[in-house]
């Protein structure tokens, strides 16, 4: 039985984020009924603005409010070395670390058959197309899971006939852990380590 049909259409559409469980969507709904309008407003605003401003970078595919991002268009930035990442919140995880400074490449994702997600569901395709410049070096840095050794050894099988050094970062991070909840430190390591294949 519901107290009211708003609040169980609020906290439907929280349970609909990832990691959110049915409690916890209703507390943040009945969090939202206790705040003030203005704050609930402010919030509805900023995820409109979020849908209106935020792009994926035609170069990288990260996302950012402009075309190419800032991390594409910097002079500071090596642009012979790309980092390939599964989402854009392992280039937020890398750049915590103040460590890396070149370019990054996003996939969007990985291989992972047994999900019908293939190739040619990621960006696979706008990578091959980057690598025809001048690029020395990618580093592969995706999730070790079963899915990203997978990709890897897809990506590996592409990248090795184009005369690119490959390496990957080296295996800091426990299998099993996504890569986004990893501390700086641990991903720093992890790149400094990283190993030709």
């Amino acid at each position: 039985m519901h107290t009211s049909e708003t609040l169980e259409r609020v906290a439907d559409e929280f349970a609909k984020l990832p990691s959110i469980g049915r409690k916890t969507a209703h507390r943040i709904a009945m969090y939202l009924v206790k705040c003030s309008h203005e704050d609930v407003k402010n919030l509805s605003k900023a995820l409109l603005e979020l849908k209106d401003n935020i792009k994926f970078c035609s170069v990288c595919c990260n996302i950012t409010e402009m075309d190419p991002c800032y991390i594409c268009v910097s002079e500071k930035r090596t642009r012979n070395l790309i980092c390939i990442v599964e989402e854009p919140n392992d280039v937020f995880a890398i750049e915590k670390t103040n460590e890396y400074r070149g370019q990054y490449h996003v996939l969007h994702g990985i291989i992972s058959p047994l999900d019908g997600i293939g190739p040619e569901d990621i960006k696979i395709k706008e990578l091959l197309m980057r690598l025809r410049g001048d690029i020395d070096e990618v580093i592969l840095a995706l999730n070790p899971s079963v899915e990203g050794e997978y990709t890897i050894t897809y990506l590996t099988k592409l990248i090795k006939p184009l005369n690119i050094k490959i390496s990957r970062i080296a295996r800091g991070i426990p299998v099993g852990t996504e890569l986004e909840f990893a501390d700086e430190v641990t991903i720093a390591k992890a790149l400094e380590g990283r190993v030709t294949l």
